[in-house]
């Protein structure tokens, strides 16, 4: 089985998607994680980041893949566990930009689409619905207020222990937003069989039980 997952940064695309995978005993594949990945070696090994060629070729190159530990996912990156360092306000701020280079979407795509193509998998990100996973048997789109993202997301910041304000994040997300919709390859949308569930008043645990009702046929 395949389950897509698209939306919004801050609906709660991950959480939702990794809580459902360890529920239904599938294979949670985190698309933006692989982006941050690439982005995380852009910053480090410090490549142009506005050039799409050099981007391409360290893609290319990259191998990542996810590994379960004690309950937990992690994000691996040529042998190295990146999984909290992916989540930086400095790899969030650059993310979007890897993310629209068409020649970097192709490869990661290429290496989700394997990953789903022997395992039952839930996969979230921004495109999942129409171009990775087209024939997904779910398509659930996620969506928030943006003062309830920006709040969701400010929060996770803290926590672990980045200085933000939620102003900050607030017009972060909004400048994402308007990348993430009007990219030319991959952008966000709502398709005609997508099954839209708004998470801004909700619980994690609601929205859960709302998306296995949903599966189930219940």
């Amino acid at each position: 089985m395949k389950i897509a997952i698209d939306g919004p940064a801050g609906a709660g695309k991950s959480t939702l998607a990794r809580e459902l995978a360890k529920i239904m005993g599938f294979i949670y594949i985190d698309t933006g994680a692989m982006y941050r990945a690439i982005t995380w070696k852009v910053i480090r090994e410090n490549i142009d980041i506005d050039n799409e060629t050099a981007v391409r070729d360290l893609a290319e190159k990259t191998r990542i893949h996810f590994e379960i530990n004690s309950q937990t996912q992690k994000i691996i990156c040529d042998h190295e566990d990146i999984t909290s360092v992916i989540r930086s306000p400095q790899v969030g701020d650059l993310v979007s930009r890897v993310a629209l280079f068409p020649l970097v979407r192709e490869i990661l795509v290429k290496q989700q689409q394997e990953m789903a193509r022997n395992n039952s998998v839930v996969m979230d990100g921004r495109d999942i619905g129409e171009i990775v996973l087209p024939d997904a048997d779910f398509k659930f789109f996620l969506t928030a207020e943006i003062e309830e993202r920006a709040r969701r997301r400010t929060e996770e910041f803290n926590q672990a222990g980045y200085s933000v304000t939620a102003d900050s994040i607030r017009d972060d997300l909004n400048r994402r937003d308007k990348s993430d919709y009007q990219r030319p390859v991959g952008a966000l949308k709502v398709l005609e069989d997508s099954i839209i569930i708004d998470t801004t008043d909700l619980t994690v645990a609601e929205v859960l039980k709302r998306m296995l009702a949903i599966i189930r046929g219940e």
